[in-house]
């Protein structure tokens, strides 16, 4: 294979991860979002200013005499942002609808019971939800015994849940667990004697221990994580995001290994069948491809999804705007592709020229693969091939037209070789689609075998659509995988949709 085409392959795969890597990006990214607002303390996506954010709080002022109290107390401010970020982020991650929210943030400030409350999807406070986070005591047993004093009563009172930290926790249970039989002792002793006063006390004291470890909560945050996020905020977000990007990373490793190995499987297979390779050999590239197209995966996602909520909580509204299509995993993908052509031009295998008409193609090429992903996912509504099939798609249509628009730029020649030379890049960029066309059908056929059928039929028709530039069938064709798989469409052919467009009708990606 030439360096040439083995580059083309290598771009369109690259292309293909990004817009598998659209759905986890979005999921993460949005995820991520959380804490980027729990650090500014503001939430630009919907123009909100929260009462703190982990930034003012590192501003506020010491008392140097008062240092270590004022440090805790300020460090149970930044635990509260932390917590709703922390909970927002694994809500989002889940699927859930339900989202935490400190009371000061929704008008309630200096409420005298609740910190955070849960709020449901239409952001009203859910009854029964309310919780006060208590960073208090120098260990478990000390917190304790502040949570049995007066001062406390109130929110036992409330049914409270009561969340403490995260290495207090098992302390704290342990300890409940140990005065309370302590008590139950005491209790039989004082019963045994006729001392109904005292055992009236006691139960109590039995009764209340109980319900502050019934109502006590494990925050996941720790004193020492409090700390270290009032005094490097910056540092402590970020750690965070990078726990998620690393969790993101992970989870589409796993999806790059399927595409990548399943199209060098396919690859490879076909190399030997013809004896173009031994199985040896086959093997070897075999595990070789799965591996870098897993870490590939894993760093599209990783950093996909740390730029997704950055840009997603952007100052900027343009900016914000961007990170609602395939931006962010093509700004990660981009950098692997072009940083090829640069390595190729620093080792001289390219010449300059060559090596600026290559950046210039993958850039042309991934701008348009963003674009038909999202266009992918909308027509084919399957979590990770709808974008899969619209990036590859785009960037071997782009990459055509690039190619063409080059071509003639190039050295001017006869009419004729200009013909041949255009006519030549178009069938190789066809024969490309139609290469990558047949492996997704294999894909399809492996883990959606069922749907044969209607994935043959669908593809056939968007295929006969491309010759016959008919773009009511090319519509037709997508609707049919779209209502097979449980999906609606807000359109049949041309004439719908661009009535669906002039109407006041929401068009829902």
């Amino acid at each position: 294979m030439s360096k040439k085409k083995k580059s083309k392959q290598e771009s369109i795969e690259l292309a293909a991860q990004s817009g598998a890597a659209h759905e986890v990006i979005e999921c993460y990214g949005n995820a991520s979002k959380q804490h980027y607002v729990a650090y500014t303390g503001k939430d630009n996506e919907v123009g909100k200013t929260l009462k703190r954010g982990l930034k003012k709080t590192s501003e506020s002022k010491v008392n140097p005499e008062y240092r270590n109290q004022n440090l805790k107390q300020q460090a149970g401010y930044a635990a509260e942002d932390k917590y709703t970020a922390r909970q927002n982020a694994e809500k989002i991650i889940k699927g859930e609808k339900t989202r935490y929210s400190r009371t000061d943030d929704i008008g309630r400030v200096n409420d005298p019971i609740y910190d955070h409350v849960l709020l449901d999807g239409e952001g009203i406070v859910i009854p029964g939800t309310g919780e006060q986070m208590k960073f208090v005591g120098s260990n478990p047993k000390t917190c304790l015994t502040r949570l049995e004093s007066k001062e406390f009563q109130k929110y036992l009172d409330a049914d409270a849940t009561i969340t403490v930290p995260s290495d207090y926790y098992d302390g704290i249970i342990r300890e409940a667990n140990k005065r309370i039989q302590t008590l139950k002792k005491q209790l039989a002793i004082a019963k045994d004697n006729g001392n109904t006063e005292l055992a009236d006390s006691l139960l109590k004291k039995i009764e209340k221990d109980q319900k502050i470890k019934d109502s006590v909560k494990n925050s996941g945050i720790s004193n020492e994580e409090a700390i270290f996020a009032r005094l490097h905020p910056k540092q402590s977000t970020a750690k965070d995001i990078a726990k998620i990007s690393h969790r993101a990373g992970v989870e589409q490793a796993k999806i790059g290994t399927l595409i990548v190995g399943g199209i060098s499987l396919i690859r490879n297979v076909v190399a030997v069948s013809k004896g173009e390779k031994d199985a040896t050999k086959a093997a070897k590239d075999f595990i070789r491809d799965t591996g870098a197209g897993a870490v590939i995966a894993y760093a599209t996602a990783f950093a996909g999804s740390a730029i997704k909520g950055a840009m997603q909580n952007a100052g900027k509204s343009t900016i914000r705007t961007l990170s609602k299509s395939n931006a962010p995993a093509m700004i990660v993908t981009s950098a692997i592709d072009v940083s090829k052509s640069l390595i190729s031009y620093a080792k001289g295998d390219i010449s300059g020229t060559d090596c600026l008409v290559e950046i210039g193609e993958k850039g042309a090429s991934n701008i348009s693969a963003a674009m038909f992903a999202v266009a992918g996912q909308a027509v084919i509504p399957i979590p990770v091939v709808g974008a899969m099939v619209g990036s590859i798609i785009g960037y071997a249509l782009s990459s055509a037209f690039y190619n063409t628009l080059t071509t003639s730029l190039k050295d001017a020649q006869i009419a004729h070789n200009e013909r041949v030379r255009i006519e030549r890049v178009c069938s190789e960029s066809i024969a490309l689609i139609k290469q990558y066309r047949a492996e997704m059908n294999t894909i399809a056929q492996k883990y959606l075998s069922h749907l044969k059928m209607v994935f043959n039929d669908a593809f056939s028709q968007m295929d006969n659509a491309f010759i016959t530039d008919d773009i009511d069938e090319f519509i037709g064709g997508a609707n049919k995988i779209t209502v097979t798989l449980g999906g609606s469409t807000q359109f049949s052919d041309m004439n719908e949709f661009n009535n669906f467009m002039n109407s006041e009708e929401n068009f829902n990606l």
